[in-house]
């Protein structure tokens, strides 16, 4: 198995300095540190057969993964819709030449079409509204060069993981680690029906203003559903699970997905 170095060295400083790898890698708890370190090796996993591919990561954050896997690709391109959180990242990974980043509009141009021989999609999908995720699954199609793969994760929010999520966020939050104590609480119907959740499965999700727009919480997602989504569009040649792979995701809080185009 292929690992990142130790996380704490001194070549991730500036990684280290992001408000994701301050707020959950160096969390205060173990527990919610431990699972984010797991989300960011699963990831250079699933991206490492294409090392040295033009990689993008769409909805880059703080640039925190772009930052852990610039040894394996020299050449990539981070987007994220916050303006300001895109020129932080310019400033703080200034030092590697090979990274842009640029902004979900700056995306658009057609000197992007085809780009991209791995575009990663991690935990994003779960904010958009539905006709939001449509349009971003088809630009990635659009980004995606002959050959290459996207790779999306989600977070799992339904059964035991959930039951499980609850309490370390209810924990989190009274202990003020983060942003949890502004979580989006179930109702015990809610709740029930999320533990016990089909494939198709839905409750009323929770709108916040994003941008110009509005996005959703976790609250309620349904991974299923986005795995029928994307059975529409792309080939799913894999699916894994962090921090545990196996059991159907039963007791792990990310599903991961590798897709492809059609042949």
């Amino acid at each position: 198995m292929s690992k990142i170095p130790s996380l704490d060295s001194n070549e991730y400083a500036d990684v280290m300095g992001g408000h994701y790898a301050q707020k959950q890698l160096g969390s205060r708890s173990r527990l919610i540190a431990w699972s984010h370190r797991r989300r960011m090796q699963t990831a250079y996993e699933m991206v490492r057969p294409f090392a040295g591919a033009t990689l993008l990561d769409y909805g880059c954050g703080d640039g925190t993964f772009l930052g852990f896997v610039s040894r394996i690709f020299p050449n990539a391109v981070g987007v994220d819709a916050d303006g300001n959180q895109v020129e932080d990242c310019r400033r703080r990974f200034a030092h590697l030449e090979g990274i842009q980043f640029l902004t979900a509009d700056e995306l658009q141009s057609p000197d992007n079409d085809r780009r991209f021989g791995v575009i990663c999609c991690m935990e994003v999908l779960e904010h958009c509204l539905d006709d939001d995720a449509d349009r971003l699954l088809d630009d990635l199609r659009r980004l995606l060069a002959p050959g290459g793969a996207i790779i999306i994760s989600v977070p799992v929010e339904l059964g035991p993981t959930l039951l499980a999520k609850e309490t370390i966020r209810a924990i989190a939050g009274w202990r003020r680690i983060g942003d949890y104590q502004y979580r989006d609480s179930y109702r015990p119907a809610e709740l029930l029906r999320m533990v016990c959740a089909g494939s198709q499965t839905g409750i009323e999700r929770p709108r916040y203003p994003f941008g110009e727009g509005l996005a959703h919480s976790h609250k309620g997602f349904n991974w299923r559903r986005l795995r029928s989504r994307l059975e529409h569009s792309f080939v799913i040649s894999e699916i894994r699970f962090s921090p545990f792979n196996g059991l159907a995701g039963l007791f792990s809080s990310q599903v991961w997905f590798r897709c492809e185009l059609p042949s």
